[in-house]
């Protein structure tokens, strides 16, 4: 098999039937994207678990999220969802707008706008909020499994300045 990098350059200029050959899908993509949207109401509940299962075990995989830092591995990966549950609580996701979806029988990734509604920190009151998402699944013996995931805030136009703020 040769080395992930390697996969991923030859992903953007060699066809896919002529990268190594990998076991057929045990479950489609459309699944594994519903079960990111349900680990997405999990996490606004406090439970990061779901997540967790969705990622890729090895030492590469990446996690950006509005609470800090990319998050590099499983150790990293693990405590960022474990931090990101800790800030939300009786959540409920209103709804995901696909915005792009690119990639091949091995590779994906998907751009996302969610809407969710949760309370938010100490507050005990609920908040309504957006976030833009890049997700990067890989096929692996079969299964789609996260291999990147970035989400932010930022889903309207801002002034040259705010990348200033910190």
């Amino acid at each position: 098999m040769l080395p992930r990098i390697l996969r991923l350059a030859l992903f953007l200029i060699v066809p896919a039937p002529l990268l190594a050959q990998q076991p057929p899908a045990t479950q489609s993509f459309d699944t594994t994207l519903h079960q990111s949207h349900l680990a997405l109401e999990a996490i606004l509940n406090g439970n990061p678990k779901l997540y967790e299962d969705l990622f890729a075990d090895r030492d590469d995989i990446t996690l950006g999220n509005p609470f800090g830092p990319y998050a590099i591995g499983p150790a990293q990966v693990h405590a960022a969802l474990t931090n990101a549950a800790s800030k939300y609580h009786d959540g409920k996701v209103l709804g995901v707008d696909l915005i792009a979806k690119y990639g091949d029988d091995h590779f994906i990734t998907v751009v996302e706008v969610e809407h969710d509604r949760a309370k938010v920190g100490t507050s005990d009151q609920f908040a309504e909020f957006n976030v833009r998402v890049s997700s990067t699944y890989e096929r692996i013996h079969g299964d789609w499994k996260l291999v990147h995931r970035h989400a932010d805030p930022i889903t309207t136009a801002r002034p040259a300045e705010s990348v200033l703020q910190h």
